[in-house]
């Protein structure tokens, strides 16, 4: 392609709105532009890497032996409802009505219809396995879209259903797809990490997440610097620090008059903030849940909510409801005679001696507080794990570090298959509901992931698998006859050879040209000057800094030998 006859408008500014460097890059390469809060459209660069990434994911689908199927976007609430996710999957889903008022929404995920197909057309154990997949927008109405692609409102994604006898098929099915997304990942030339995971909304019995590391990433992913234990922070098990035994003592009641923070209570009570157990008072759907952890410790609103079998909506408890549960101001809740539907003890306060509480009474704490003496609850890991935890594998530092999940694997079991009927005929002729697994790749968000690990201070940096182009030919002066003559008969060749080439022949200054090649990412750059009166062109690799003269007759062989690399 010539860049004279490209849309193609790239940016020297960083955008005010964008925070991290892929989204920075792919507004300033002109890979896409936005269109509202969370929606973007993608230009003929941003198109041409979007789909290599999805052929690449296409191409290792079909090897695990997955058949392609292209769902509706627009999904009956029936389907929702029979699952019992219509109410449950919350805000972020786009509901709709037609002209008849019947609902619909804009599909988040397709779970339901896959089920919906699988029930309808499969009957016999004789059919199974069965692997579908799809290629396809996803609507999410994101309360706070950002990060350009990483959280938007409508996204591609990649996601297949598997369809198994039993749990060992499942257990096939899903090594079969875990294998691909290593492949599809590797392909794309990323670094990426596969991690346990927790299964929120989808369901099912376990699941792993493929991250990237980023220190802009959303996620939190626990590391073992020993084994290769990986977990995401909302599934990662803590492991408790053992507290020294002691006798108990006397329970008492202290007056703290406005203390209410551990800062304030360490200074009050003159000691560590290790022999303080705080009590947070949250709002799960309008039930109270009081949860009881150290007091240096953070609470794990997932281990949380999965605790109570779920939530839609899980917050802060606002005063009122503190209120309620604890008959005092906030800031002295504890869990002694506590009126909350849930009451959670995280294990470490569980083996702890002789601590200080709120005494849900406005300005006092108890001192000498004993799990199981004095109070009562559900006893669990409830609490974020931290760099000073160990590895549950095998005992050794763990560190923490933030990722972006690219993609996430799910055994789902008969979540789905039960509530909706999904059933085949067994060998024995009973009657069993299909076992499910689901697994997703956000392909845009790939994209972007791709650039959060390849670009340097002046552009993306495209691994050759993904790049929008290979080569980009650029000529110094559009006014010197030879240089333009020798560049289209360069472009020519290549293209003919089926190498992707641009050929930026644009009226515009050298320097620009070598900007613009270098921030929309173009792995090799052949430049047409002067040294073509001796057969010489500049051919340079995007990923070095180097620069070499090599012979117009050899250049192309020299950029074969890239793709052999």
């Amino acid at each position: 392609m010539k860049l004279s006859n490209m849309l193609m408008t790239t940016l020297r500014e960083v955008p005010a709105e964008a925070e991290l460097p892929s989204h920075q890059l792919m507004l300033r390469a002109g890979l896409m532009r936005k269109m509202a809060s969370g929606i973007y459209n993608y230009m003929p660069f941003g198109i041409r890497t979007l789909k290599k990434i999805e052929n690449i994911i296409r191409e290792e689908m079909d090897n695990a032996g997955a058949q392609e199927f292209l769902a509706s976007a627009v999904i009956p609430a029936e389907l929702w409802r029979e699952s019992g996710r219509w109410d449950v999957f919350g805000p972020e889903m786009f509901r709709l009505s037609d002209r008849n008022n019947r609902e619909f929404c804009l599909g988040p995920t397709h779970e339901e219809v896959f089920t919906d197909i699988a029930r309808s057309t499969i009957k016999s154990y004789k059919q199974l396995p069965v692997n579908l997949y799809q290629i396809q927008t996803k609507y999410r109405d994101e309360r706070r879209p950002r990060f350009g692609v990483m959280r938007s409102r409508e996204f591609v994604m990649k996601d297949a259903y598997s369809f198994d006898m039993n749990e060992e098929g499942l257990d096939i099915s899903y090594n079969k797809m875990y294998e691909a997304y290593v492949n599809v990942f590797q392909r794309c030339g990323m670094t990426c990490s596969a991690v346990e995971a927790d299964s929120g909304a989808m369901g099912g019995s376990g699941s792993a997440e493929f991250m990237v590391k980023s220190e802009f990433g959303e996620d939190e992913v626990v590391f073992c610097n020993s084994c290769n234990y990986a977990a995401n922070m909302e599934k990662a098990p803590s492991t408790s620090e053992k507290a020294e035994e002691e006798e108990f003592k006397s329970l008492e009641e202290v007056e703290t008059p406005n203390v209410k923070t551990i800062e304030q209570l360490i200074g009050f009570f003159k000691t560590s903030s290790k022999k303080f157990a705080k009590t947070l008072i949250f709002n799960a759907d309008g039930k109270s849940v009081a949860v009881v952890i150290r007091g240096d410790r953070e609470a794990n609103e997932v281990k949380i909510v999965n605790a109570i079998g779920g939530a839609v909506n899980f917050e802060m408890a606002d005063e009122d409801m503190v209120k309620k549960v604890t008959n005092a101001e906030v800031g002295f809740a504890g869990p002694i005679n506590i009126k909350a539907d849930f009451v959670f003890i995280d294990e470490e306060v569980a083996s702890m001696y002789n601590f200080i509480i709120g005494a849900n009474k406005t300005g006092y704490h108890y001192t000498n507080v004993n799990y199981g003496r004095d109070f009562s609850g559900q006893v669990g890991d409830f609490r974020k794990v931290t760099a000073e935890d160990t590895c549950p594998k095998c005992g050794e530092k763990i560190t923490i570090a933030r990722g972006i999940e690219v993609g996430h694997i799910f055994k789902l079991g008969t979540k789905y298959s039960a509530s909706m009927g999904a059933t085949f005929t067994d060998e024995d002729g009973s009657n069993k509901p299909l076992i499910m697994g689901c697994y997703g790749i956000g392909v845009n968000r790939t994209m972007a992931a791709i650039i959060e690990q390849n670009h340097d201070e002046n552009g993306i940096i495209w691994p050759m698998s993904v790049a929008p182009y290979h080569v980009v030919v650029v000529p110094i002066s559009d006014k010197k006859q030879e240089q333009m003559e020798a560049a289209e008969n360069l472009y020519n060749e290549l293209k003919s050879l089926g190498i992707e080439v641009l050929l930026d022949d644009r009226k515009e200054r050298p320097g620009v040209k070598f900007k613009d090649a270098d921030l929309i990412g173009i792995p090799i750059r052949v430049t047409v000057g002067k040294g073509i009166s001796e057969g010489l062109v500049e051919y340079k690799l995007r990923r070095n800094q180097n620069k070499e003269e090599v012979l117009l007759s050899q250049v192309i062989s020299k950029i074969q030998e890239e793709f052999k690399a």
